[in-house]
């Protein structure tokens, strides 16, 4: 004869079992009505985009050694060093697109630009600000060999920034941390260059 206490927990867990049960189905059924029911009287806002601005551009163009400003629509960040990096980025991030008139290899460009207090200003001008590119190995390393080729390049970065960022007044360039004699064997890049309008005052690098 089975003992009485062992017939209280057997029926004890099979109460349990069908509670379960039943609580599962529900549980299942309240799922289904929510799948099926229609969607809510006011929309989820869909996600906005961020604010563009109007950015110039100093493109360069190997057919003719031109440097021509051209406006874009972007949308940047506002802090300064955050924003030179994006803006460069972007720059030579188009020289990369098959139509370019200035091809360069893709892959990434600048590692870090650094903006601080310009240590020597002109004398009787007010103290701007220098900005220090750090420029990846990887680009120097595939950048196109030549006076002209290389000039434009520096041409244009120097003439994007200072349009974008004109309390710039003197820009330098690093490789890797390090300062770097030259970008492909032709343009300096351990002299510092005034940020300036390239487009209208091409500023040819110094050999090395």
């Amino acid at each position: 004869m089975i003992p009485r206490y062992q017939r209280i927990l057997f029926w004890t867990l099979v109460a349990a079992i069908l509670l379960m049960i039943a609580f599962l189905l529900r549980g299942c059924e309240q799922a289904h009505k929510r799948l099926g029911a229609p969607s809510a009287d006011t929309p989820i806002a869909a996600p906005t985009a961020a604010s563009t601005e109007d950015i110039t551009l100093y493109l360069a163009n190997d057919t003719d050694a031109s440097i021509t400003p051209t406006t874009e629509s972007l949308s940047l960040p506002q802090e300064p060093s955050i924003r030179a990096r994006a803006l460069l980025d972007h720059l030579l991030a188009t020289y990369a697109l098959p139509a370019s008139a200035h091809p360069l290899q893709a892959g990434p460009a600048v590692a870090d630009v650094f903006i601080f207090t310009d240590p020597n200003p002109a004398p009787g001008d007010q103290p701007g600000q220098l900005a220090v590119i750090n420029l990846r190995g990887s680009f120097v390393d595939n950048h196109p060999s030549g006076i002209q080729v290389e000039a434009l390049t520096v041409n244009s970065i120097i003439g994007t920034l200072h349009a974008a960022l004109p309390q710039i007044t003197t820009i330098r360039f690093l490789v890797d941390g390090q300062p770097h004699d030259s970008l492909a064997g032709h343009a300096d890049l351990l002299h510092t260059y005034p940020a300036t309008d390239t487009a209208a005052k091409p500023m040819p690098p110094t050999e090395p």
